[in-house]
């Protein structure tokens, strides 16, 4: 027998046919036309390196090669390689076929924990719930960001420091200020400056150590009046570290989290750094919350966020133990003893340049210089500096402008040393093509 009481009834039909009838005239009655807009998060996203760069229309100098002291990627001229163990470890990866389908969108348990392990220390534990695995650092800052700040609300950010904060931030909807380093301390931070800057929608303090630009490494005794400021507003932290460990022999990396547990500390590092693989896009956070302040909440919002894009691959996740666990030291002492052995020989080369102010780096990737504009009238600022830099002879430096800092340009010391060398000696020569003496200053140019 048939059951009538799952059919609709003609009452049902009729009301369905009249709804949809009346959503047609609806539609009937709009124009319609194409309107595809970008959303207004596309719209405040902006790059300033990528502004200022893209917008530089000049040439280099036919007659010299170029000479690119502007890339923050350490491979880019294959003078750098990542250690074979490293290598190996993702072959073998590869080879095992046990890493090819989706993992946790906050990482694969075993390799939370390898990463938890690596960084534990008694100052600062670590278990594998304190670990979120991301698609590099930059979207563990911006996870971070994220999960910390609603639009409206601010965060504090160092000047001179990486263009990527505040493009996140912004097209967010959260507004930036600007806290400022001081080249004469060895771009320590001005903290009464800093805290200053705090007010009741302050959400996150970003401590950038190791520096990108700057190439600074902060001392354990700023570092702990760094904490005590957050202490006193209480404003969490991020802390990128992605240069952590990448210091000079005459400077020690303290690890923020090891030095204090009443902060709630937020820590960003990745692979692509200190292990020569930036393209890898393997990052992580390190949840560094002792006294339960950011509690279960923060953790389950950065799970919800990085839901997003489910991960980072799989395959490096399924290196990682290797790559903690094997890499030698030699690897890590080779690639500083070069990285310090070139900062050393730039500083000593520009220094020497009149109208060059360098300030000598302890860590990282890079060096700033300042530029005395009053030796230099026909440029404008550093961006006109360096454009002139490189339509003359054919050497790139980012101006400092990218890094909210205007006359200085940052110098990239990852380039082989002979490359070094010959870009040291075109700027001594673009300088002395272009130097003039200041005003009243005639007789310190005589000496």
């Amino acid at each position: 027998m048939q059951d009538h009481g799952s059919l609709p009834s003609v009452l049902d039909v009729h009301v369905n046919i009249t709804g949809r009838s009346s959503v047609l005239g609806k539609l009937k009655s709009r124009k319609a036309r194409w309107s595809v807009r970008p959303s207004d998060m596309s719209n405040k996203t902006f790059n300033p390196i990528r502004a200022i760069v893209d917008n530089m229309k000049v040439k280099p100098n036919p007659n010299k090669t170029m000479i690119a002291l502007s890339i923050g990627d350490p491979t880019v001229f294959g003078n750098l390689l990542t250690d074979p163990e490293v290598t190996q470890a993702m072959k073998d990866a590869l080879d095992s076929g046990k890493f090819n389908g989706y993992a946790p969108s906050i990482g694969y348990l075993s390799s939370r924990e390898e990463v938890a392990s690596y960084y534990h220390c008694p100052e600062a534990p670590l278990e594998a719930k304190d670990v979120i695995l991301t698609s590099g650092c930059s979207q563990a800052i911006e996870l971070c960001l994220a999960v910390l700040a609603n639009p409206g609300q601010n965060i504090l950010v160092p000047r001179p420091g990486f263009s990527l904060y505040r493009t996140l931030a912004e097209s967010m909807g959260i507004e930036v200020k600007l806290y400022n380093l001081l080249p004469e301390k060895n771009w320590e931070i001005d903290l009464k400056q800093l805290e200053s800057l705090i007010d009741e929608k302050t959400v996150c303090l970003i401590v950038n150590n190791p520096s990108n630009p700057c190439g600074s490494v902060f001392s354990r005794r700023h570092l702990q009046k760094i904490l005590a400021v957050a202490a006193r507003q209480c404003v969490p932290i991020l802390a990128d570290e992605i240069y952590g460990d990448m210091v000079f022999s005459d400077s020690k990396f303290e690890p923020l989290a090891t030095l204090s547990s009443n902060v709630p500390i937020l820590s960003c590092g990745g692979l692509a750094k200190r292990w020569l693989v930036p393209g890898w896009r393997m990052g992580w956070i390190l949840i560094h919350d002792r006294r339960d302040i950011f509690g279960n909440e923060i953790r389950d919002g950065l799970t919800k966020l990085s839901q997003r894009i489910l991960g980072p691959c799989t395959l490096v996740q399924g290196a990682l133990k290797s790559i903690l666990c094997r890499t030698p030291q030699e690897f890590y002492h080779n690639t500083l003893s070069f990285l310090k052995s070139n900062a050393d020989l730039c500083y000593g080369a520009l220094v020497a340049i009149p109208g060059l102010r360098p300030i000598r780096p302890s860590g990282a990737m890079y060096l700033m210089v300042g530029i005395e504009m009053e030796h230099f009238p026909e440029f404008e600022n550093d961006v006109e500096f360096t454009e002139r830099l490189v339509a003359e002879q054919s050497v790139h430096c980012l101006p400092a402008t990218c890094f909210e800092y205007p006359n200085f340009f940052r110098v990239v010391i990852t380039v082989p040393e002979v490359m070094m060398l010959e870009a040291c000696s075109r700027i001594q020569e673009f300088c002395e093509q272009h130097y003039h003496c200041a005003e009243g200053s005639q007789e310190e140019c005589d000496k």
